[in-house]
């Protein structure tokens, strides 16, 4: 494999151009060492020997942990109604709260 040659500060701007991003030169030198690292460790990624390693799209094994759907008894509508303070044609009636003041 080639050696790439060093990231530098054209490099940079030029990325920062592509973004629209206007950057001071000292955010140019800044910016340059910290891309620079990234760089040197997606290449040390990209050296690892993944070929025994099977595509994962999770780093851990997911399991459906919900419960089936099974139809039970539920509460008695008109036993539940009946302990609600406001009721309006059998449901809850609760006051409207959507565009009025306090």
């Amino acid at each position: 494999m080639s050696e790439a040659r060093p990231l530098d500060a054209s490099d940079v701007t030029k990325v920062a151009s592509l973004a629209r991003l206007s950057l001071s030169d000292a955010e140019v030198e800044r910016f340059t060492g910290q891309l620079a690292r990234i760089l040197e460790s997606a290449a040390e990624i990209a050296e690892l020997d993944l070929g025994d390693v099977s595509p994962t799209a999770h780093p851990l094994a997911l399991a459906n942990v919900l419960r089936e759907d099974d139809v039970r008894a539920s509460l008695d509508r008109d036993e539940v109604l009946s302990q609600a303070p406001s009721v309006n044609d059998r449901r809850f009636s609760v006051p409207k709260i959507v565009g009025e003041a306090p």
